[in-house]
């Protein structure tokens, strides 16, 4: 199944992927990455920091936009061309990090489509914002 094509999608379609953060998804992020900051990894570290607790890496919080551009909006068979992030809120253990593209502008062109990128937290607050650029899949040719 492919995602959409460029003239399948409008402006102000949205798509949405949520998960809850696990203690197993913060190793295994570290692992993968090798990013074993304390921050993230070690609580009595983590206890004199300003957030008082360990927090996920931010990046994690961007995988979860790339999980809903892949797999939802466009959707499988897109390509990633750029993406801005900006980290506005902390993501611990146990929150459910809602990710949520919506097309903001179609380069028909191009082949291209900027989507607004968020991330919230159970609780409504945005934890991510950003924008991306991608290309959306085409249909094979016949």
């Amino acid at each position: 199944m492919i995602g959409k094509t460029i003239k399948e999608l409008e402006i102000g379609d949205t798509a949405e992927f949520s998960k809850t953060v696990s203690e197993s998804d913060i190793y295994q992020f570290a692992g993968i990455t090798g990013d074993f900051n304390p921050a993230h990894m070690n609580e009595e570290y983590a206890k004199k920091t300003f957030f008082k607790t360990r927090i996920a890496h931010g990046m994690l919080s961007a995988g979860f936009i790339s999980t809903t551009i892949g797999t939802k909006l466009p959707g499988t068979g897109s390509i990633y061309i750029s993406q801005t992030l900006s980290f506005l809120a902390p993501v611990r253990i146990g929150d459910t990090i809602t990710a949520r593209v919506e097309v903001i502008e179609i380069m028909a062109g191009k082949n291209r489509v900027r989507l607004k990128t968020v991330c919230v937290n159970q609780q409504g607050t945005q934890v991510l914002d950003g924008e991306a650029v991608v290309s959306p899949p085409k249909r094979p040719r016949k």
